[in-house]
């Protein structure tokens, strides 16, 4: 690669990166509804026709934030698997949580914008599909590893979800029997719902102790779903 061509990429890299920041700033100050091209490149200095060569439009922008954020949040998740080593299945189950938790308080914008009210106008493309699925992963990697061993027992399954539970197992978890999928499912929506009570200032006079409730809460989802405490 020559010299010029090299600058050229590193330039790029980081005109990409100081519109990206400029960007999330628009997201805290006005939300992700009022996110503006033009504003972005105002803020910056440059003119829109410029921006456009980065990004052609809003949605595009859009979209490398959405999938910037499912990355960042499903890289903490799998940095606190790692570090759980080899920690009993239900514990290493609650530190992925926690990790998830701390990563939403330390970005609430950019849990708003994964997690929160859709963009008027804005459909995500499947592109986003394999950052937004890093944290479910991980969920399913321990649930798979626990029943390698003494540490699952099946959640029941009603009558009326076993063909739901069938196709559900089919799409992410074939290895697993099915009736763990809908627990998955469920405890994938109840902890993103707990976590966005917290975030969007739904606990403020009910919950007090919010580390000692969400870990007891993250333990009860990994009870759901079948692991136990060996």
């Amino acid at each position: 690669m020559s010299t010029a061509h090299s600058a050229r990429a590193r330039a790029r890299i980081e005109v990409t990166a100081a519109i990206k920041d400029e960007a999330r700033r628009q997201l805290a100050a006005e939300g992700a509804a009022k996110l503006s091209l033009r504003a972005v490149a105002r803020e910056l200095g440059m003119v829109s026709s410029a921006l456009y060569r980065y990004f052609p439009s809003r949605d595009d922008l859009l979209t490398a934030l959405i999938i910037d954020a499912y990355d960042s949040v499903g890289e903490a998740a799998e940095t606190a698997l790692a570090a759980a080593g080899e920690a009993r299945p239900v514990e290493r189950w609650t530190r992925v949580c926690e990790a998830v938790r701390e990563w939403a308080l330390a970005h609430p914008h950019e849990y708003a914008l994964i997690y929160g009210s859709p963009v008027p106008g804005y459909v995500a493309p499947d592109t986003t599909v394999p950052a937004a699925a890093r944290v479910g992963l991980v969920l399913i990697g321990i649930v798979r590893d626990a029943r390698q061993g003494p540490g699952l027992t099946l959640p029941p399954l009603p009558a009326d979800l076993e063909s739901e539970a069938d196709r559900m197992a089919g799409d992410f978890a074939s290895d697993l029997p099915p009736a763990v999928a809908p627990a998955l499912v469920a405890a994938w929506a109840q902890l993103f719902g707990l976590i966005g009570f917290e975030v969007f200032g739904q606990f403020h006079r009910v919950v007090e102790e919010r580390e000692a409730f969400f870990r007891n809460a993250a333990g009860r989802l990994a009870h759901g779903v079948g692991l136990t405490q060996t």
